[in-house]
């Protein structure tokens, strides 16, 4: 490739990349004819075409041989050890110092940001570099036609399954562009359990002087290798309506809460208080 393409013209170092935003979706958007991918639980990483920059502005402590044959042109995507692996991909990229455990870490490309055309076409052009400049660490993710609501279901539950995070969905057709859309949505499968209101912590700003969240034990039964009862404790304030910041369920109330996968220590990720189980006896529940 040559110097003079226009491929090759990096952008200047910014203190804070603009990068593409993703929207929830719901089953009222007609998605097919999309493509959806993997929704990777890595850290999100964007290639200036000189350095790795985090999505708050931070230039990541990444080793030369890392970034070697990287392209002149932008990348966005994930740094990523596996799936259920994002603690552990946290304490890698995050170090003051380039380190010997960045040879676990993959860089998958979802987007090949300011590229003429749409998606398919905007990472061809990383697909085209890549047969001339192989790049050890550098991954393109998988995108899959949509072709009905069912198989898009389908193909989310077979992923979680595996512990997948979820999919991204996006219209193939849509120019490059940064900031939220409702061309890019991120499509997940939401898990729920129980869990025993045990106490409350205090609100602050506008519920100062309600609760702030609830202190929840995870019911008996679920997550049984969680035997530590301090392992079992949960914090609880997304998912609250403003009448249940100031008059929350009762102390040993069984409620239920939402959450998307398990984190490194096997507990609930991003809990999310759903309702209270009225229909049940809490008080049938060991403590």
């Amino acid at each position: 490739m040559s110097d003079d393409s226009p491929l090759t013209k990096a952008v200047e170092p910014v203190s804070k990349p603009e990068l593409l935003l993703l929207k929830s979706y719901d089953a009222s958007v007609e998605v097919e004819g999309w493509l959806m991918s993997e929704k990777l639980d890595g850290v999100r990483a964007y290639w200036d075409g000189k350095k790795l920059w985090s999505r708050q502005g931070n230039a990541f402590a990444v080793p030369e041989w890392f970034t070697e044959n990287f392209p002149p042109f932008e990348l966005d995507g994930e740094l990523w050890l596996g799936r259920g692996q994002f603690e552990q991909t946290v304490s890698i990229v995050t170090r003051h110092q380039p380190h010997q455990a960045w040879q676990d870490v993959t860089y998958q490309i979802f987007e090949v940001p300011n590229q003429v055309g749409g998606l398919l076409e905007r990472l061809e052009v990383l697909k085209t570099y890549l047969q001339d400049f192989p790049a050890p660490y550098l991954r393109i993710i998988e995108q899959v036609p949509v072709t009905s609501t069912e198989q898009l279901q389908l193909h989310l539950k077979g992923l979680v399954g595996l512990g997948a995070e979820g999919l991204v969905v996006r219209n193939p057709e849509t120019p490059y562009l940064s900031g939220r859309s409702d061309q890019a949505l991120k499509v997940k499968l939401k898990q729920e359990a129980e869990c025993v209101v045990r106490g409350y912590t205090d609100g602050k700003g506008k519920y100062r002087g309600q609760v702030g969240a609830l202190l929840c034990e995870i019911a008996p039964g679920q997550f049984k290798q969680l035997s530590n009862s301090t392992d079992r404790l949960l914090k609880i304030g997304s998912g609250l309506s403003d009448k249940q910041h100031a008059n929350p369920p009762e102390i040993g109330t069984l409620v239920t809460f939402q959450y998307m996968g398990l984190t490194r220590k096997e507990l609930p990720r991003f809990p999310v208080f759903l309702r209270v189980r009225a229909d049940l006896n809490q008080n049938n529940l060991s403590h």
